[in-house]
């Protein structure tokens, strides 16, 4: 009671606008987004009827298995995963995370829920995707490094952000871009440094949007390469298909 009535005086004291809608937040639990754009933010709960592979939603309802489609043929993960649609909450938090190295509570929990939820607690490794050189001078850090750290401070599963690094500087990906574009533009980008650190282990990608898997797929296909034993990959948001 007494955290609640502290974080109404502070919205009182120190208004802030909801990042996502731009209606006054009544409390800051969330960041920067409130209640009614989170509860607009499609999150998946494990009913919908997915591809088994790629995860893209086949049927919002009518659960099915051993469904699969053809955008994921030849990608080298054997699972991917996310926390919801990229939208509303989702994608204001993904777009935040571009400026600001820090995930809200509410985004930290749903990934951890989506990592328990999936079954990936036989994971022994977490590898956030990485970013080349350049874009992390830029930037100052990297986005999915900040995604990797919440998700092991609430699983204990040790991150590896050094074994996988980007030897490409790859155009950032943009609306508009084909499938066949953004494969190319990260064919070939990355390469395991640390072997033997990977060797045996099972891997959990993360970052930050599932577009349409090229990246998390030459980054798996670099890990297996080396020694990994299996990658599967979660990240906080997924783009539909036909919305990039």
């Amino acid at each position: 009671m007494l955290g609640k009535l502290k974080e109404h005086l502070y919205s009182a004291l120190l208004p802030q606008q909801c990042a996502c809608c731009r209606a006054n937040l009544a409390t800051i639990r969330n960041s920067n987004t409130c209640d009614a754009c989170w509860q607009a933010t499609t999150i998946y709960d494990g009913s919908e009827s997915i591809c088994d592979r790629c995860g893209v939603i086949v049927a919002a309802s009518s659960k099915t298995h051993d469904v699969h489609c053809w955008q994921c043929d030849g990608h080298h993960y054997e699972r991917a995963r996310a926390v919801g649609t990229y939208e509303n909450a989702l994608a204001t938090a993904v777009i935040g995370l571009k400026t600001t190295p820090k995930l809200s509570s509410r985004a930290a929990g749903l990934l951890l829920w989506a990592f328990q939820q999936n079954g990936f607690e036989n994971v022994s490794l977490i590898v956030p995707v990485p970013l080349s050189k350049r874009r992390k001078i830029e930037r100052g850090f990297n986005q999915a490094e900040v995604i990797a750290d919440a998700l092991a401070r609430g699983t204990r599963i040790k991150v590896d952000p050094n074994s996988l690094t980007r030897i490409q500087h790859s155009p950032i990906h943009r609306i508009g871009m084909d499938r066949k574009a953004r494969d190319l533009s990260v064919k070939d980008a990355f390469r395991v440094v640390r072997p033997k650190l990977l060797d045996g282990q099972s891997v959990l990608v993360v970052d930050d949007v599932f577009t349409t898997g090229a990246t998390v797929s030459y980054c798996a296909k670099a890990l297996l390469k080396c020694g990994a034993r299996s990658v599967n990959v979660l990240t906080l948001a997924r783009a539909m298909p036909g919305k990039f």
